[in-house]
């Protein structure tokens, strides 16, 4: 069974197999909301929101919220600072963990229901396990950044994580906080695969902060791959990304 969904201010599919039961799918929307809720700096009411007015005292925290906090300055420290939540005025946006730790969560939920084939995407960031409806490994598409309706390379995580940052769909969202926040212009696409989404959605941020250096980072860290189009249009590999793309 297999649904799309708007929340968190971008489209969510979850496809679960085995199962033609909605009941599944609708906890786990359920639980997107609830991390929208939280974690939004878009909505006046979420717990983020009322963190960054000066409105709750740290003792009152969420679990969730410290736990993210934690990841995020687990990973300022794993990359050299390029991996920064704090805004230039102090607030704090854990938009670039929050998407691939919900995914990582959502797919436990699935996991602890007994399904082991299932596939979730939220705003480009992937986490599957098992095969598909046809019984085929599940392949993800990487689009080329110059043309939206081109497929560059296709991938078959086969359990991993996967997850592009870039600025050809949001635009100039991202900065290297190196450079007093300087927009990265050098590159246009990164794609990175890892142990699980988290892995490859915190890692693929820091690594796009990076610029051309990104995939030199990615190269270098165990656990990863990935896939750079630069402003040019060419593109650059990590040297077991190859084999992430034979069926």
């Amino acid at each position: 069974m297999r649904a799309t969904r708007i929340l968190m201010g971008m489209p969510i599919t979850v496809d679960v197999g085995g199962t033609s039961n909605g009941e599944l799918i609708d906890v786990v929307f359920d639980y997107f909301e609830h991390i929208d809720r939280r974690f939004s700096t878009y909505r006046a009411d979420s717990e983020i929101t009322s963190i960054n007015r000066g409105d709750v005292p740290v003792k009152d925290w969420s679990g969730e919220m410290m736990e993210v906090l934690a990841l995020a300055e687990q990973t300022k420290n794993e990359t050299d600072g390029y991996f920064d939540i704090r805004r230039p005025d102090g607030s704090l946006d854990p938009s670039g963990i929050v998407k691939g730790w919900a995914i990582r969560n959502a797919a436990g939920i699935i996991q602890r229901a007994g399904i082991g084939d299932f596939f979730i995407e939220a705003g480009g960031d992937i986490q599957s396990s098992g095969r598909n409806a046809s019984g085929l490994d599940w392949s993800v598409g990487i689009r080329n950044p110059f043309n939206a309706d081109e497929i560059l390379k296709v991938v078959y995580p086969r359990g991993r994580g996967m997850a592009t940052s870039g600025t050809y769909v949001r635009g100039q969202h991202i900065y290297n906080p190196h450079g007093i926040g300087s927009p990265i212009q050098d590159i246009v696409s990164l794609t990175v695969i890892g142990d699980d989404v988290l892995e490859a959605d915190r890692f693929a941020t820091a690594a796009f902060a990076m610029g051309r250096d990104g995939i030199l980072f990615i190269e270098q860290t165990p656990g990863l791959e990935g896939y750079v189009v630069d402003a040019n249009a060419r593109a650059i590999s990590t040297t077991g990304f190859g084999a992430l793309c034979l069926p």
